[in-house]
């Protein structure tokens, strides 16, 4: 039997939209900013649907990048990825039961930019009833966290945020773009705390190919078996396990931090970053995988490794 994939954005999408402009920090960028940055690489978006603000960036771009996955499930499954949203204008998607009951592979994107998505007791415990069915695998994606500089001083947190606009060198991002509230909380609720921390830049081959990532521990879902590599977006978070996340989780895969980046305030380049983790066995937590939330996506490199972390993701087997 075909897995059932559902893919949840956990966000408001309404406030997400709805950002002014003016505040550079902690939003998506607007789609007029986007042809501007890469002008004329995007002018054929110069009326598209959702107009050239924030909500036609994500209709024309941001929704788009997920959508070859949803193809190459459909080509193996015969059936759509289900899409959710928590909140849009229209209506509200909490995790509760009934809409659980219709998935075997849940995954969670966590791009929330700082407009508070906090999972709710109940949707916690539909959740953990989710992860006890032997058939079911839940990805939990919270991406960067870039610019905390909330117990800096004024001047020291400019001139930090410049070193780690530096090192991704992404000109889309402004100096702070904090995500994944969502995803921090649901991990806490479960009792595995994690924190995403950062935005580190992943080396490549000379060839220009994403360095081969470090398998940390046993693949217990074998997720990447014959996965070369992963992608280059050029932020990616580490994941720390916080208190019982220690014990919770441990860490699946670690990448290289670019040698040849800017160096990053905190993090040298060349050391290893934690970034992807998985659920012990024993913490009775199923099978949990926190991972970023490019992996879903096809615009930043590595596809050939991504096509095959997304067959193994469909066609994988109860426990």
């Amino acid at each position: 039997m075909a897995r059932r994939i559902g893919m949840y954005f956990a966000w408001d999408r309404t406030a997400e939209a709805g950002a002014p402009l003016g505040d550079l920090n902690n939003r998506l960028p607007a789609l007029f900013e986007l042809r501007r940055q890469f002008w004329p690489r995007y002018e054929i978006l110069a009326e598209a649907p959702g107009g050239q603000g924030i909500d036609g960036f994500l209709r024309a771009v941001f929704m788009q990048n997920f959508a070859l996955f949803g193809e190459q499930v459909a080509k193996a499954t015969g059936e759509s990825v289900g899409h959710m949203e928590r909140r849009t204008s229209a209506a509200e998607t909490l995790l509760t039961d009934a809409v659980l009951d219709k998935y075997d592979t849940l995954i969670i994107i966590s791009f929330d930019s700082q407009r508070p998505q906090a999972i709710t007791p109940a949707e916690t415990e539909a959740l953990r009833g989710f992860l006890a069915r032997p058939e079911t695998m839940m990805f939990v994606c919270p991406h960067h966290d870039i610019g905390d500089t909330d117990e800096l001083p004024k001047d020291a947190a400019l001139k930090r945020q410049t070193a780690e606009f530096a090192h991704h060198g992404d000109v889309t991002l402004p100096g702070q773009q904090r995500t994944g509230g969502f995803a921090v909380s649901l991990m806490a609720a479960l009792g595995a705390p994690v924190r995403n921390r950062f935005g580190l830049r992943p080396a490549a081959t000379e060839h220009g190919d994403p360095a081969p990532f470090r398998l940390a521990g046993e693949d217990q879902q074998r997720l990447l078996t014959d996965v070369p590599y992963l992608n280059l977006h050029p932020h990616l978070p580490h994941y720390e396990r916080l208190g019982a996340g220690e014990t919770a989780l441990e860490v699946l895969v670690r990448q290289v931090v670019d040698p040849g980046a800017p160096p990053h305030p905190v993090v040298p380049p060349g050391s290893l970053f934690d970034a992807v983790l998985q659920a012990r066995p024993e913490a009775g937590l199923g099978r949990l995988t926190v991972c970023d939330t490019t992996l879903w996506t096809s615009v930043f490199g590595g596809l050939e490794g991504l096509h095959v972390f997304w067959k193994n993701v469909i066609t994988a087997q109860a426990r």
